[in-house]
């Protein structure tokens, strides 16, 4: 037992793969003689779309990941399982004999375990950090089809595992928890340059980047005529026509201004043409979709919002500003003030997407020339384009 113990906290250490080592606790066990057919590890976390991890090892098909969505996480399914009917009763662990039909009947898990042959569940809870983080903790459940279930020596055995396996599935989760909210809140590339320990005031870089600064007409007006809530979502509904279009070409949304995104699309390792061809794509992409929004919502009576890009390319300054103890992720430099102004001056002229020199060349699309334009604040004057329909 003791070499179990090892490797799981060794391999815990340096593996963040929390199935594999699920698999391997589940095995040894066989190994063992402990009769396991199933076992499972369920815990939270803290990710906008998966609120819950789940692997699970069966003896026929090895291990299965998933995950479930928030609004899944406490519904129906999740109230009358066994994880809901130990938190509710404040229970760290509980056996259940399957081959008891009154047991079977509690839960709709059982009947079907019983269905597959399962002659015991057994279930245990372990809390952590208590109740600091929404990770709160983890539940590891086994399973048995042996005739009479597990003896209590098994089950005691197993429980001395626990604590190993606990701290492990504690550390990865806590890893999964860092690195799905910095990317939330920051973008996957920029918050694995956090994680990876850039936090400090002036650690920053130049890079050479393809820039997307949009913004929706008349949001304002949207505000002062509708409840908050119902602007909300309307809001949410316009970003992720933007956002989408940007992550599904190798961008990255950096900030949300408001009612308008900053995006950029870096050159390395792609080449300044591709990431200017990915943006250019990414922004008509994000025209359509608002448009198609647009259109759904107008048809139910909503209001719309019409959509206002402007992409520029250049080098930027990547990196942390800010005070001490509070900083910011962005990119500053000519190049982002000459983008802000690009998209003042596209609403002036009536251009829901408008073009630099710079991006114009590189992106592969045929482009028309506005001719020359001042930039408000930009010394000289700046040839506008657009792409050619």
């Amino acid at each position: 037992m003791l070499d179990l113990i090892n490797w799981i906290l060794e391999e815990g250490r340096d593996n963040d793969d929390l199935g594999a080592i699920l698999e391997k606790f589940s095995e040894w066990l066989v190994a063992r003689g402990i009769p396991v057919c199933r076992t499972s590890l369920i815990m939270p976390t803290i990710d906008p779309v998966a609120a819950v991890l789940s692997f699970q090892w069966s003896r026929e098909k090895g291990v299965a990941r998933s995950t479930f969505a928030p609004e899944d996480a406490g519904g129906t399914q999740f109230r009358r399982s066994p994880i809901s009917y130990l938190i509710e009763r404040n229970l760290d662990a509980q056996r259940w004999k399957l081959e008891d039909r009154e047991a079977v009947e509690r839960f709709p898990l059982f009947q079907e375990l019983r269905a597959l042959g399962i002659t015991e569940y057994a279930l245990q809870l372990v809390r952590f950090s208590k109740g600091r983080t929404g990770l709160g903790g983890a539940a590891l459940s086994m399973a048995t089809d042996r005739p009479g279930g597990f003896g209590d020596a098994e089950i005691e055995e197993t429980a001395r595992i626990l604590p190993a396996l606990s701290l492990v599935a504690y550390r990865i989760g806590l890893l999964h928890v860092a690195t799905e909210t910095l990317g939330a809140y920051l973008g996957p590339q920029t918050g694995a340059r956090v994680l990876q320990g850039r936090i400090r005031r002036g650690d920053s870089q130049v890079i050479s980047a393809a820039l997307l600064l949009a913004d929706l007409r008349g949001f304002t007006a949207l505000v002062d005529r509708f409840p908050g809530t119902e602007v909300v979502g309307w809001l949410n509904q316009h970003l992720e026509c933007i956002g989408d279009a940007v992550a599904e070409r190798n961008g990255e949304v950096l900030k949300f201004l408001g009612d308008g995104i900053l995006a950029v699309f870096p050159a390395a390792p792609r080449g300044a043409e591709q990431a200017c061809t990915e943006a250019v794509r990414a922004a008509i992409d994000a025209c359509r979709r608002n448009a198609a929004l647009n259109a759904r919502r107008a048809a139910a009576g909503g209001p719309t919002l019409d959509l206002s890009l402007a992409l520029h390319f250049g080098d930027v300054l990547y990196g942390n500003i800010g005070t001490a103890r509070r900083l910011d992720f962005t990119v500053i430099g000519p190049a982002v003030n000459e983008l802000s102004r690009m998209e003042a001056l596209g609403k002036a002229l009536g251009r829901g997407l408008l073009l630099s020199e710079s991006i114009a060349h590189r992106c592969g699309q045929p482009v028309l020339s506005l001719g020359p334009h001042e930039l408000r604040g930009v010394a000289g004057t700046r040839e506008m384009y657009v792409v050619a329909v």
